[in-house]
């Protein structure tokens, strides 16, 4: 059950779990709040604990609203696009075949039939994401599932508003946001572990923490570096 904390023009989602101490947490992109709390905590005692970190909240939600945001994208010539944490110039080429796109170097160039909206364009850009990531996301699954001793039965790709990946713990399996595609491989990497882990311990609790401490030392700084590049307008806004 979630009970909501009003601290003037902030809302704090907070839920009760099984946990030894308190877990604070601003979400990107939009600064969404939560507070996860031992099981016998008093709502009295949980507010006046969001109380005393209410200037650490505000600096996270400034930091955010504060974060750069890409442009919406329109698919035209020389349009900024990234890929794997590069930056590379769209070329659109007009021609009566089957859609396309090609990647040279610091170049994409989107082949389309004359006349293609935007909506096509980004569709056949959003396809070839997928591609790129279905190439790269299997070997990480491999390579993790031997050092996690987990068994990932399927993995998903799909635009998602607010997360970069998701796992169905009694599924076996794990969803990652395309957008990752844009991010640094080391990034995708840290997502996938981050799901994989929770295939071993479904929540956030202290026992998730430690599992990604022994795994992935460095998964901290992949997460600030993650949260801190430019933001999608369209997938990500408020």
């Amino acid at each position: 059950m979630t009970e909501t904390i009003q601290l003037g023009d902030i809302a704090i989602a907070m839920t009760r779990k099984e946990i030894k101490h308190v877990h604070l947490a601003v979400h990107p992109p939009s600064g969404r709040v939560s507070l996860v709390a031992p099981t016998g905590t008093r709502s009295e005692v949980a507010r006046a604990y969001a109380i005393s970190r209410l200037g650490w909240i505000r600096d996270q939600r400034a930091k955010l609203k504060g974060q750069a945001r890409e442009t919406p994208r329109r698919f035209i010539e020389r349009e900024s696009h990234h890929l794997w944490g590069r930056r590379y110039l769209l070329s659109v080429v007009e021609k009566d075949e089957k859609p396309s796109v090609r990647l040279s170097h610091r170049k994409i160039t989107l082949s389309v039939r004359p006349g293609s909206s935007v909506a096509r364009r980004e569709e056949v850009m959003h396809e070839w994401h997928k591609a790129l990531l279905h190439g790269l996301v299997p070997q990480l699954i491999k390579k993790w599932e031997a050092k996690l001793g987990v068994r990932v039965s399927g993995y998903f790709l799909q635009r998602m508003k607010t997360k970069w990946g998701s796992c169905n713990h009694r599924a076996g399996n794990i969803r990652l946001n395309t957008e990752l595609v844009k991010k640094p491989k080391d990034l995708v990497e840290y997502v996938v572990v981050h799901e994989m882990l929770h295939l071993v311990e479904p929540t956030h609790s202290e026992r998730f923490i430690g599992l990604l401490d022994k795994h992935y030392r460095s998964w901290r700084e992949a997460r600030a570096e993650l949260n801190a590049l430019p933001l999608s307008a369209e997938k990500w806004g408020d």
